[in-house]
């Protein structure tokens, strides 16, 4: 007896906390991306570079794909088909990288000028800003800011950050898909309800997620998230 009355009671606990987030039909589906992740603001003159790029597919996944490269002026720049570029003469071109996706072609450029010196893009220079929004009745909410230090992934929250208590089973993710977790990466549970704090994910760059998420793990039920 005791059994069917504990039974009993959690599935009451998962009624009432599904009625509270509501039954919408979630669609994983997201737009598909490319991007170049290697972008450079200066080529040396007669230096290589090798370009790389990053696709995500219709379910924010990534595949590897074959992109397919372009140069503006290949008398400037030259550009082979695995992206290896070269500083030909002075000057600047734009570098194109596209690829014929599932449901769209897709393109991703950068201005590259020809120099005295290669120099990459300070990726630790870049802070990018998102707010967590609650996708149930329950609180969740506040602002954070998310930056590279060190090939690190920082996520800082802000003070005006509030969770309910009541979420059971919460954890934080990131994610290319905010509909899912399906390939995500599991930050933490979430032991923090108010106030600043501070995640930190090692070998995790700026550019390789898009979104935060917060879901009940134990139901799979996403509570908020924030895009940045």
């Amino acid at each position: 007896m005791k059994y069917i009355l504990h039974f009993i009671a959690v599935m009451s606990v998962a009624i009432i906390f599904t009625s509270c987030v509501g039954d919408d039909i979630v669609v994983d589906r997201v737009a598909e991306d490319l991007r170049i992740t290697n972008a450079i603001d200066t080529i040396g003159f007669g230096s290589v570079y090798k370009f790389e790029t990053r696709y995500l597919d219709n379910v924010g996944e990534r595949q590897e794909v074959e992109v397919e490269w372009m140069s503006s002026d290949p008398s400037v720049i030259s550009i082979t088909d695995s992206g290896l570029a070269e500083g030909v003469e002075s000057g600047s071109v734009i570098i194109t990288a596209a690829y014929q996706g599932v449901d769209d072609y897709l393109q991703d450029q950068i201005e590259v000028v020809v120099g005295d010196n290669t120099t990459e893009v300070d990726i630790e220079e870049i802070i990018k800003e998102g707010t967590i929004v609650t996708t149930s009745s329950y609180q969740l909410e506040g602002d954070f800011i998310v930056k590279e230090i060190e090939g690190n992934l920082v996520v800082e929250v802000a003070s005006n950050y509030k969770a309910s208590t009541s979420l059971p089973g919460l954890f934080v993710y990131l994610s290319n898909n905010p509909n899912s977790i399906g390939g995500a990466f599991e930050v933490s549970a979430v032991s923090t309800f108010n106030g600043e704090h501070t995640y930190t994910i090692p070998d995790v760059g700026i550019d390789d997620y898009k979104y935060l998420l917060y879901f009940c793990k134990p139901f799979n039920i996403k509570v908020g998230d924030g895009s940045y």
